[in-house]
């Protein structure tokens, strides 16, 4: 699909950190689709030889890039959770710092061990602030987040800042310094006790969930990327600072192509898991909003919060997805590997938590044959995937005040249809039945 190219990007240099990342290739893909003369790209790894075999397959290798895959510019490789950013090299620091113009952080980390968010997520994002203060004419830090930093599940939440130290426990201050202690002494702890690898992952996990917990998050990714935007509110100076918190991640919608998609994500899960038969039931209230994202490319010029979600824009319900994954698997019915065809029931979704416990303690009784379900229903991760849409299909709804003023900017400017981002034009039916179950059926083969 051509595009026409955006005069505002020309001769800009563009930094994006963490280009592997699913919503992070769909950017550095459309800029270069739009505007080709970009020049840099940050990709986070260990070492070289690692980050040059992460980009090259996980980047260059990707269906995404087919159409312009020869106009990627350079590359360079950084880890943000060090000083200055990993660039060891001062020389190219410094090129860098006088040629960069914006600055894309989306370089983040579901990993759940406390310690490994702290240091991406946290540690990382004021590094990368660090850095763009030294840039000498850059004219915006535009930093990914999520949605799902708030721990409101009925109210409306607006496009606000937060403020540092702010929890959503009255009875808890959040001081970032005392959180890395606890991480220093917990890791201290275990070296003593010389724990093993898989001990000192699991203790680490648990206690990203209790500190989570204990200011009001429910989980260690949301609890980090929310202390990653305080670091970043808090000490931006007069840096144009934009946040773009974005909702559930569903595939692409028209661009490059529909239905690209990399890995099984939240939704998915649950809807693969019923098209294989091995899960016909869910929990959630039939009426609440799915909240969903598609590719979003804006670039504001203002310093705001955006919400990058449909909740208020005529989104799908959850009776909704019950129907298109029904409607879709009956036309299309999976076979399984002995070449037989899966036979599906209409899905059930139970909407209180007693009559969903109710339905597994009369069908799945035993302990191993429902370990044996669990594993089965979750892709191996059931915990992590049910919370997620426990929290996730719920029924607050993102304000997108500010998101609507900048779709009508784009508008004004006569950039809508290159930088197209309003679900009220999406046909939610047509767009789940034609482009992402496919798109997601067609990744897993």
């Amino acid at each position: 699909m051509e595009s026409r190219t955006i005069e505002q990007f020309q001769g800009k240099t563009i930094l994006i950190t963490g280009a592997t990342g699913f919503l992070s290739k769909l950017f550095v893909e459309k800029i270069l689709r739009i505007q080709p003369n970009v020049k840099e790209t940050l990709i986070r790894a260990s070492d070289y030889n690692s980050a040059r075999k992460r980009f090259t397959n996980e980047v260059m290798m990707s269906e995404l890039f087919n159409i312009i895959r020869e106009k990627m510019g350079s590359v360079y490789f950084c880890d943000i959770s060090q000083e200055y950013m990993g660039i060891i090299n001062s020389q190219l620091r410094n090129e860098m710092y006088k040629e960069i113009d914006i600055i894309i952080n989306s370089a983040s980390t579901f990993d759940e061990r406390y310690n490994i968010a702290m240091n991406v997520n946290v540690v990382g994002a004021m590094n990368v602030l660090k850095f763009a203060k030294n840039c000498t004419k850059v004219k915006m830090l535009l930093h990914v987040s999520t949605a799902y930093i708030c721990s409101k599940t009925t109210e409306i939440i607006r496009e606000k800042p937060l403020v540092m130290g702010e929890t959503f426990n009255k009875n808890s201050y959040l001081d970032m310094d005392v959180e890395r202690t606890v991480i220093t002494n917990k890791l201290k702890e275990l070296e003593t006790q010389n724990a093993t690898p898989k001990e000192v992952t699991t203790t680490m996990k648990e206690l990203g969930i209790q500190r989570a917990k204990l200011h009001g998050w429910l989980y260690t990714y949301s609890f980090t990327k929310a202390m990653g935007e305080m670091i970043l509110g808090h000490f931006k100076e007069n840096l144009q600072l934009v946040i773009i918190r974005s909702t559930i991640i569903t595939s692409t919608y028209k661009e490059p192509f529909p239905g690209w998609i990399e890995g099984v994500r939240t939704l998915d899960a649950f809807i693969l898991a019923y098209g294989k038969g091995v899960l016909n039931f869910f929990y959630g209230n039939p009426d609440s909003k799915l909240d969903t994202h598609m590719k979003i490319i804006n670039v504001p010029q203002q310093v705001l919060i955006y919400h990058i979600s449909s909740s208020s824009r005529g989104p799908p319900r959850n009776s909704d997805i019950k129907h298109f994954m029904f409607h879709y698997f009956t036309k299309n019915p999976w076979i399984n590997k002995d070449g037989k065809t899966i036979k599906l029931t209409k899905p059930i979704l139970f909407s209180n938590i007693s009559s969903f416990r109710r339905h597994i303690s009369i069908h799945y009784s035993l302990l191993l044959k429902m370990l044996k379900f669990v594993n089965l229903v979750s892709f191996h991760r059931f915990d992590k995937t049910y919370e997620n849409m426990k929290m996730k299909m719920r029924k607050a709804t993102f304000d997108d005040v500010n998101t609507e003023k900048l779709r009508l900017t784009m508008k004004e400017i006569n950039l809508d249809e290159v930088l197209k981002f309003d679900p009220r034009c999406i046909n939610w039916e047509d767009y789940f039945m034609n482009t992402h179950i496919p798109g997601s059926v067609r990744y897993l083969f």
